[in-house]
């Protein structure tokens, strides 16, 4: 009987272990997530120049002819971004918001996103 119990709590031990590793792991990737939507977000929110508000429409024209309602097979809207990405909300506001965020996130501003645009005719 002493055996059982000893194997038991051993076990026991273990999956607690297990489970506290995973929970610390999961923390970690957690705040390094909201640290870079954070920062991505914060940038999407910054008062853009005249330079970026002129590529942004740039872009718009290019991808929608400004249509907040254009689609091309999965892209939808003014900045024809694929559709999962508005998560069901396709609002204008959701549109320039989530079009904010990833050109941020990927090419740094919509200068940027604009002469990627130029030399690949997509961003």
């Amino acid at each position: 009987m002493r055996i059982l119990n000893n194997f038991k709590s051993t076990i026991v031990k273990f999956v607690l272990a297990f489970v506290l590793v995973f929970t610390a792991a999961v923390a970690v990737e957690s705040f390094s997530t909201n640290t870079n939507t954070n920062n991505t977000v914060q940038a999407a929110k910054r008062k853009m120049s005249k330079a970026e508000r002129a590529a942004k429409y740039w872009i718009a024209m290019r991808e929608s002819g400004g249509s907040y309602y254009a689609r091309n097979g999965v892209c939808y809207g003014r900045y024809q971004l694929n559709i999962a990405y508005l998560h069901g909300n396709l609002s204008p506001a959701n549109q320039e918001r989530t079009a904010d965020r990833y050109v941020y996130g990927r090419y740094g501003s919509w200068v940027n996103a604009k002469r990627f645009w130029l030399a690949h005719h997509w961003y």
